[in-house]
């Protein structure tokens, strides 16, 4: 919704496509949507159910759907506009990166440290687009960046979705290690070696280091590590004050896209065989294992080089 309204300020005729006909009729009437954001104003937005959206005539598609879902839906797009994805995980199906999910038509990642519901707010933020459509980038580029929202390119698109990925994974331990109360120092060491982790499997797959340095990588690993706002840090911080993976999930409400993206990822580094302990650490806790036992674990690997 608010990646819509930001489209319609910018002068961009925009639909929203929902599944639920139910929240078309709500945002008809009231100019609101009934389950996110819901004192965003979405008068300037069209809405129309999945089925009779205008999809097939569309000059660009956006999907901000759950990564479970990102292959089932672009594999029933009609049409053959380019796709925008907002979603930040792997396709739990094959562990690939969602831009390879989509075939026969351009395709653009959106990514950043950019939660939604600051953006709604008017405060400022940046993001960053990548493509291997460098025309397409630049396209997107200038149809989005505003004084409030900047928008950077990059041409690393490897990079750029490991990071969407992985920073959701970091966040259920930046979340544990607030629910254990372990402090700052914890949590800084937890997010720096998390980002290193990230590198090296980004590393592996022949993405540019300097990805993880900037928006995509370190910056959205920030913002999603300690916002407020994070649904994957507060199920971290849930799981670690003993709820269940379902527990968390269902109070939150949400999807909780490194619940899903954890295993993926680690099943994707098996088959690189690159080490990644936080989150095979992290995979041990939502099978059963005890998160205390593994940090305990964690803290006492051999001593190595940074």
């Amino acid at each position: 919704s608010v990646f819509a309204v930001l489209l319609a300020e910018h002068g961009h005729e925009v639909t929203l496509a929902c599944r639920d006909p139910e929240e078309v009729r709500i945002i008809a009437e009231t100019g609101r949507n009934p389950r996110y954001i819901t004192d965003l104003d979405l008068s300037a937005v069209a809405a129309a159910p999945l089925a009779e959206a205008p999809i097939d005539s569309a000059e660009l598609v956006c999907l901000a759907v759950p990564s479970r879902a990102f292959r089932s839906v672009v594999e029933t797009l009609p049409g053959s506009a380019p796709v925008l994805s907002l979603t930040k995980g792997l396709d739990p199906e094959t562990g690939e990166r969602l831009s390879r999910v989509v075939s026969g038509r351009p395709v653009a990642v959106l990514t950043g440290p950019n939660h939604a519901e600051e953006i709604a707010q008017g405060l400022p933020a940046a993001a960053v687009i990548s493509s291997e459509d460098e025309a397409l980038a630049v396209e997107l580029q200038h149809a989005i960046i505003s004084p409030r929202f900047r928008v950077y390119l990059n041409s690393d698109l490897v990079g750029v979705e490991l990071c969407a990925a992985a920073k959701n994974v970091m966040a259920l331990a930046a979340g544990g290690v607030d629910g254990f109360g372990f402090g700052d120092n914890a949590k800084a060491a937890l997010i720096t070696r998390g980002l290193s982790e990230m590198a090296r499997l980004g590393e592996a797959c022949g993405a540019r280091g300097e990805t993880f340095s900037g928006l995509a990588g370190m910056g959205d690993l920030i913002v999603t590590c300690f916002s407020r706002y994070s649904r994957n840090r507060r199920a971290g911080e849930l799981i670690a004050q003993g709820r269940s993976p379902d527990e968390a999930r269902d109070e939150i409400g949400m999807v909780v896209e490194g619940l899903t993206t954890a295993p993926v990822l680690r099943d994707l580094s098996r088959r690189l065989g690159v080490e990644l302990p936080i989150t095979e650490a992290i995979c041990e806790v939502l099978d059963g294992t005890s998160a205390l036992d593994l940090v305990s674990g964690l803290m006492r690997r051999t001593p190595t080089d940074e």
